[in-house]
């Protein structure tokens, strides 16, 4: 179902609950594969994609299409995840190194995430990340967003965004082969 007929089917009362629940299942997997690899644990991706999608169906109705219903969900995503990891390091006092040091020992340790030594390296390598550039290299790398989409998400120029990509790809270059 297109995104257009999802917003119309919303409009109405009688059919608000099943187009909500169309688009839950249309976007709830890229929402939280692109949510997980912010704040890393499963547990927290899923506590933080309800609120996501609790956020998107309060404000739903006021959805201006400006932009596409996808980037503003992302828009959504990014600011929870980086709203939560705001948070966590907060309510534990921690500076960012310590979580980021600290996010990348649930990785080690993280049941659910699937994959060979190869994968947790540059996962680990994404963490040591400045934030701005962990997110640019997670939204163009794993989602292959288009840099003026991940523009309209984070309200970065594209040149700014191109910059921070090819900052973090030359970082990462360099840490894996280190290791």
């Amino acid at each position: 179902m297109e995104d257009k007929d999802i917003l119309a089917q919303f409009s109405n009362e009688q059919t608000r609950h099943a187009a909500f629940s169309t688009l839950v299942r249309k976007y709830q997997e890229r929402i939280y594969w692109h949510v997980r690899r912010m704040v890393i644990e499963h547990e927290d991706a899923d506590d933080v994609v309800q609120e996501i999608f609790i956020k998107i169906y309060k404000n739903l109705d006021s959805f201006r299409e400006a932009s596409q219903l996808f980037t503003w969900m992302y828009r959504i995503a990014t600011n929870e995840s980086l709203t939560f990891i705001k948070k966590k390091q907060r309510k534990y006092a921690l500076a960012i190194d310590e979580v980021e040091h600290e996010l990348g020992h649930h990785l080690d340790s993280a049941a659910h995430i699937s994959g060979d030594d190869i994968q947790r390296k540059l996962q680990k390598a994404i963490l040591s990340l400045p934030e701005k550039q962990r997110l640019v290299f997670n939204m163009k790398y794993f989602d292959d967003l288009k840099y003026d989409e991940i523009a309209e998400i984070t309200g970065t120029s594209v040149g700014a965004l191109k910059a921070s990509y090819h900052l973090a790809v030359k970082k990462l270059e360099d840490l894996l082969l280190k290791n």
